[in-house]
């Protein structure tokens, strides 16, 4: 009998559409029905599992998916889903996967299994002029399977729009400098296409680029009855994994050692205490 078993990760534009892709094997046996009804079984925050069934059209929107999924409130963009159908089944099933251990990466709590990529691409990290930096080398930048990302910073200026001339660079020279300060950036070397796509570590034939590496910040969901709620918090000091080939600065392995009384082992670097807010 015929099954087909694919994940997909929720784009934001799916949760706010109430749309699921569907796998390419259901199409021909479900796209002449009128209704499709579709099963989530979700755990919520992990905890208690949820049963909903939806009375869904498959359509075709560039690719195939059932319209008229509500996800649930709270479920962030990237969140991977399982979508499965068998032959002769008129429903078809989706699950989300809950963490061993939720996950709070760059501020976004995750309690089911996630893609990196898409949560790069779709944490939105606010107005501010960091949280600027932050949109344009997530959004624009090439992303890694692991969620890091990489965006020539020659040009950077225009695409965050923290406006042009003296001001404009004072304003994204500090905000670089917070994000650096922070851990969530790291400057390196890399290289450039013609078309300017950047690659790191560096590519052969390519023009050398000074490039903005940004690595998500992972962090253990902290206890409710320990967080305050707001959006700026005091970070405890911590220890970062660079990009390959990357080395932490002399001032980051002094200060690693005063505080921790060990040697910051090599491919890592140390950030200290501080307040983050976006």
């Amino acid at each position: 009998m015929k099954t087909a078993t694919r994940r997909f990760a929720l784009w934001r534009a799916d949760l706010d559409g109430a749309v699921c892709a569907a796998p390419e094997e259901c199409v021909e046996a479900l796209s002449g029905r009128a209704h499709v009804p579709v099963v989530l079984e979700h755990r919520d925050r992990g905890g208690t599992l949820l049963r909903e069934v939806f009375e869904t059209t498959l359509r075709q929107d560039g690719d195939w998916q059932f319209e008229g999924v509500t996800w649930p409130g709270g479920l962030p963009p990237g969140t991977l889903v399982t979508v499965t159908w068998q032959a002769g089944h008129d429903e078809v099933v989706v699950r989300t996967t809950a963490l061993d251990e939720p996950l709070r990466v760059d501020g976004v709590d995750y309690f089911h299994e996630y893609d990196p990529r898409v949560v790069t691409r779709e944490i939105e990290p606010g107005t501010s002029n960091r949280g600027r930096v932050l949109h344009a080398v997530r959004r624009l930048g090439r992303v890694f399977e692991d969620g890091s990302a990489v965006l020539p910073e020659e040009g950077l200026a225009a695409k965050c729009g923290l406006g042009r001339g003296a001001r404009g660079a004072f304003l994204l020279r500090n905000a670089v400098d917070q994000l650096i300060r922070e851990g969530y950036l790291t400057r390196v070397t890399g290289s450039a296409d013609s078309a300017g796509y950047p690659s790191y570590p560096p590519a052969g034939g390519q023009k050398p680029a000074e490039l903005l590496f940004y690595a998500p910040l992972i962090e253990e969901v902290p206890d409710p009855e320990e967080s305050d709620g707001r959006p700026e918090h005091l970070v405890n000091s911590f220890v970062r994994k660079l990009p390959p080939g990357a080395h932490a600065s002399e001032r980051q392995q002094a200060l690693h050692e005063q505080i921790a009384e060990t040697t910051l082992e090599p491919g890592y670097t140390f950030v200290k205490k501080h307040h983050r807010g976006v």
